[in-house]
């Protein structure tokens, strides 16, 4: 018998490459005492490195089951350690968010070599706040949120361009018109991570958690 150890792996992933990039050291002498701050810091410095959609972020949650749930989205908006997104209250996020509150937001910039994770408590805005943010949603956007039936099952493309082609024709008659069912989401952080990658794995990582007094306290982790 051989003893040659054989590779079982799927040929596809064979070969390929991670953290390849020459990436920045992250200083962490003088941290912001809180974490929006640093995370707009970081956000800026993506802006001007001209990181790919670097408002896209993966929202997890988790059904009555505890299943977790996970789908990518754009960031709206931050104040303070307050994250905003926004969705339909019928979607699966809306209607798992609604049971249990509890979420989490990650966002990976590979091009950097930079991850934020996200944790806290989110909580819908109110009618008003949502009908402003879908009037600020491009047209065709817009008209795809009027049909609703977000995550439902679709019999044929043919269908959704029909419903489309009513949408579009209502929001020309109704400008001003909005979603009845769709909210601005607030995600109220109570932990936060950043992650600068290393390519030899000697990831720098600082945490920040906010204790039982509301004071934020942050600290290095473990690769």
């Amino acid at each position: 018998m051989s003893d040659t150890k054989k590779d079982n792996r799927n040929p596809l992933f064979r070969g390929l490459k991670s953290l390849t990039g020459s990436f920045d050291t992250f200083r962490t002498e003088h941290l912001p005492e809180k974490p929006g701050e640093l995370f707009l810091q970081w956000f800026e410095d993506a802006l001007r490195r001209q990181v790919t959609e670097p408002h896209a972020v993966t929202l997890s949650t988790v059904d009555g089951q505890g299943r977790p749930d996970a789908r990518t989205l754009i960031l709206k908006d931050v104040h303070g350690e307050t994250f905003y997104f926004a969705s339909s209250i019928e979607s699966r996020k809306g209607m798992q968010l609604q049971e249990k509150p509890y979420a989490a937001l990650t966002f990976y910039w590979p091009a950097v070599g930079r991850q934020i994770r996200l944790r806290g408590t989110a909580a819908e805005t109110g009618e008003e706040e949502g009908a402003d943010d879908f009037r600020r949603r491009p047209d065709e956007a817009r008209a795809v949120a009027m049909i609703g039936r977000q995550s439902r099952p679709l019999d044929s493309r043919e269908e959704l361009e029909a419903k489309l082609t009513e949408q579009r024709g209502f929001l020309e008659n109704h400008p001003e018109a909005a979603a009845p069912l769709w909210r601005l989401y607030a995600l109220e952080i109570d932990e936060a991570e950043f992650w600068q990658a290393d390519p030899g794995r000697k990831h720098t990582r600082v945490q920040y958690r906010l204790n039982e007094q509301g004071d934020w306290e942050s600290g290095l982790l473990w690769p």
